[in-house]
């Protein structure tokens, strides 16, 4: 991210200041007042001019408490101070490099940016301020995310305008969860083009990542426990733990997704003892015989060894669109599932109380490995004999799959609803199936986290962070080969910053989207 221009917009800053300094002098005869000494005793050169105006990134500042005042912008005598033995270390080192400047472990001075961590900062966990003053920035969170977050602000005002005006930034994001996920399974993703994407989402400020990593297509992650299921093309646990490195230094959690018991025929390819099959004996394309234990254990065996590999809070498990569930009978058609049903769970259950009971067994393991689980809307089902365990997020994508339920039941039963609304944050390779590419126009004037289902926001009183804590925009590859790698990482760019605007401020932003484009332009960035 290094930028060339700020150097020329400093250069010629810094000779207006030298400029402008001799003229008053001459002129009004005033005392000057003794000169800042540099090392060594040697006058220290005025420092340059920042820009006036509100500080612009993407996405926008809460806040701007502009002053009177030079502001700032980097130059010959900038660098980025903080203990080089604290906590943050990385994030100085990663400063000092983009702007071009050097470290150093203390001190001070003009020109300087200064980076700190405050225990009793008002800031929240991911918050920060930014205060530009004596042509100095002072950047201070009360944990690393929130200084790193500063930065990312920092970096992209100098890529905008050169520097960073007079006066104070206080910021802090709305929604705690904020995110991309990337369908690696159907398409597979080399790990640099994954990671390409983590430093995209962290200029954005962006915090979460899930890996779809099996379907039918492919199981897409290195297994010591069942390599059999590995497709060719997939995701060393060396490139994984490379790729999760790198996120934790970018404050990104990486979310592993391995869905079941639907979307699991890569599996299946190697165990064709579990595919589920109908009274005719044909294949339930996908699914697994849910009512057979070795089913579960396999299952739990992956989730299992995946433990260490994926330290994030939450664990995806899928849930959707099973096969059995989309039969107009499924007692009928699965006979085999409805008297395991019967048999687990008394004479009134149904085939729906087992795909629950299975659902529930797999958030109890990710639950025992102290993760949060978190599962797809369609594979949470409402008044069987089997209720869905209370331990778990609901990913909220659809209404308009069979048995799918409006978002406000899931939250007047208590469920927090992580936002994957179809009609906004569905990318899908070669829109099949009614899918057309959500554009960041759409995105940026129409939707908000609250926007669960279709265009209308759910209720005020579930319209907060409490309720739906985020969302992220999802990459889905039905039709692998419509796009390649390159043209996705193009065609998600504009929506993906119009989400993360969304997600740090859910309010009507300022401007339009024509100037919010032309911002993305000029602050910079990957992607």
């Amino acid at each position: 991210m290094r930028q060339a221009h700020w150097r020329i917009f400093a250069l010629v800053a810094a000779v207006l200041v030298i400029v402008a300094g001799a003229v008053v002098t001459v002129t009004t005869g005033d005392e000057e007042a003794p000169p800042e000494r540099g090392p060594g005793g040697s006058v220290a050169a005025a420092g340059p001019t920042g820009p006036e105006g509100p500080v612009e990134s993407i996405p926008s500042v809460r806040s701007f408490d502009a002053a009177s005042g030079r502001g700032w912008a980097p130059g010959e005598e900038t660098r980025v101070v903080a203990d080089e033995d604290g906590p943050l270390d990385d994030e100085a080192d990663r400063l000092a490099d983009e702007l071009d400047v050097p470290r150093a472990g203390e001190g001070g001075r003009e020109g300087d940016v200064i980076l700190g961590i405050d225990d009793r900062a008002n800031t929240g966990g991911e918050g920060y301020t930014l205060v530009t003053e004596d042509s100095r920035v002072r950047i201070v969170g009360r944990t690393e995310a929130g200084v790193f977050y500063g930065t990312r602000t920092l970096v992209q005002s100098v890529n905008a305008n050169g520097g960073t005006p007079e006066g104070t930034v206080t910021d802090r994001p709305d929604r705690p969860q904020r995110g991309l996920m990337i369908d690696i399974a159907r398409k597979p993703f080399s790990a640099d083009w994954i990671e390409d994407r983590l430093r995209e989402m962290a200029d954005l400020k962006l915090n979460q990542l899930q890996l779809h990593l099996s379907d039918d297509q492919g199981f897409r992650i290195e297994s010591e426990s069942h390599p059999e299921v590995v497709s060719d093309e997939h995701l060393t646990k060396r490139e994984v733990r490379d790729i999760v490195r790198l996120a934790e230094s970018l404050h990104i959690q990486v979310i592993p997704e391995i869905d079941s018991p639907g979307h699991l025929g890569a599996v299946l390819d190697a165990h064709p003892d579990l595919q589920l099959r109908r009274a005719d004996g044909s294949a339930a394309e996908g699914a697994i015989n849910i009512a057979d234990p070795a089913a579960g254990r396999l299952i739990d065996e992956l989730l299992r060894e995946y433990k260490d590999l994926f330290p994030a809070r939450f664990w995806h498990l899928g849930g959707d669109e099973y096969a059995a569930l989309l039969s107009s009978d499924p007692e009928a058609t699965y006979p085999g599932l409805a008297r395991a049903a019967r048999d687990r769970y008394g004479d009134d259950a149904t085939v729906r109380d087992l795909a629950t009971g299975w659902l529930n067994d797999r958030a109890e393991v990710v639950t025992d490995l102290d993760r949060t689980p978190q599962v797809w809307n369609d594979g949470m089902h409402a008044g069987g004999v089997v209720e869905p365990s209370e331990d778990r997020q609901v990913a909220y994508w659809t209404g308009r799959e069979q048995g799918a339920r409006p978002p406000i039941e899931y939250l007047d039963e208590g469920f927090k609803l992580v936002n994957f609304n179809s009609e906004f944050l569905y990318y899908v390779l070669g829109q099949p199936n009614g899918f057309t590419y959500p554009t960041g126009q759409r995105i940026f004037e129409e939707w908000t986290p609250d926007v669960l289902r279709g265009t209308s926001p759910v209720p005020d009183r579930f319209a907060d962070a409490d309720h739906v804590p985020g969302g992220r925009f999802a990459v889905w590859c039905d039709l692998a080969d419509a796009q390649t790698p390159d043209e996705v990482a193009a065609g998600i760019r504009l929506p993906l910053r119009a989400v993360s605007q969304k997600l740090w401020d859910p309010s009507r932003p300022e401007g339009t989207w024509e100037e919010f484009t032309e911002l993305a332009d000029r602050v910079g960035g990957r992607g």
